[in-house]
């Protein structure tokens, strides 16, 4: 059996990959700054709005691959409830890494697999990080090591690159963090094909 995956992240091919889950990318072109704005105007928290993300990420890509499993994803970062989105640019990052400095939030990543056009199984995962408390040169440091397309592609850090300096500690599951949740994943292709 061999997925699609509605993202264009190349860490979450990366992980279906070392797990040995076919899949070919098909990106869903979902406007997610839109997606988001919305569901913020009717109160939504980050934990529903990563669900809703990988939910239409998903069913876009079935509804135009009805007899394929599609596998859509989203992370999102929760600092006391608040979405922080993915930095703008530069100064933007900065401004992030400085909110979330010595603070605990949550990465949420969700995970749905469609077919024909329709959820049949969603996932959410949360973990737990605390950043170091950390002085205004070395976050600009950090940030000095993270080419520009990278840090605005996957937000300001990467915990399977030099993130993982930030931190004081990290409570949760490495491939969730990373965007993928791939156990749970897993276990229900498993159920799936029996």
């Amino acid at each position: 059996m061999k997925l699609i995956l509605a993202s264009k992240s190349g860490v979450r091919k990366k992980i279906l990959d070392e797990n040995d889950i076919k899949s070919d990318v098909i990106i869903s072109n979902v406007d997610e700054d839109e997606v988001k704005s919305s569901l913020i105007a009717e109160g939504a928290d980050p934990l529903v709005i990563s669900k809703n993300l990988a939910e239409m990420k998903s069913i876009k890509v079935s509804s135009r691959h009805p007899d394929r499993l599609v596998l859509g994803a989203d992370s999102v970062i929760s600092l006391n409830g608040e979405l922080i989105n993915k930095p703008l640019d530069r100064a933007d990052a900065l401004s992030i890494l400085k909110r979330l400095n010595n603070s605990v939030h949550y990465l949420i990543s969700s995970v749905c697999i469609s077919k024909n056009g329709s959820m049949i199984w969603n996932h959410t995962d949360s973990s737990e990080l605390k950043m170091k408390n950390l002085s205004l040169d070395e976050l600009s440091i950090y940030l000095k090591k993270i080419d520009t397309k990278t840090l605005l592609s996957y937000g300001v850090y990467q915990v399977e690159a030099d993130g993982l300096e930030l931190f004081e500690y990290i409570r949760g599951d490495r491939d969730s963090i990373m965007g993928l949740p791939v156990k749970e994943i897993i276990k229900y292709i498993k159920h799936y094909k029996t």
